[in-house]
């Protein structure tokens, strides 16, 4: 599977993922001039904008390390953009994570990881 199919199997994957942990999932793709974010849900009372990487295997490194110091400047620029949009008041909890997949055949490792 080419890396493009791959990413996008993993976004499905992950929404999936998510849903079954009980987050609602309010935005994917969320694109604004600073960048985007692949998936941003509500989890009890708090937002997560969440990161979501996925390899095949982990021969050249876990999905998560491929987030790296940048990527994670235009998240956070990103999400202060769509708080800022949707009115959400500064008082909410937000965090951030990374939802790393390892998707060989018909097997699936998820992992989330905070981004700190």
């Amino acid at each position: 599977m080419d890396k493009k199919k791959l990413g996008k199997t993993g976004e499905i994957l992950a929404l999936s993922f998510l849903k079954n942990l009980g987050y609602t999932i309010l935005e994917r793709n969320y694109r604004t001039k600073c960048g985007e974010i692949d998936i941003i849900a509500r989890d009890k009372n708090e937002i997560a904008f969440i990161e979501v990487k996925t390899r095949s295997s982990d021969i050249f490194g876990l999905p998560q390390e491929a987030v790296n110091r940048k990527k994670i400047s235009k998240i956070e620029k990103t999400s202060i953009i769509y708080l800022e949009k949707n009115k959400i008041s500064t008082s909410t909890p937000i965090r951030y994570e990374v939802l790393s997949i390892i998707k060989n055949n018909n097997n699936c490792i998820f992992k989330i990881i905070p981004i700190e």
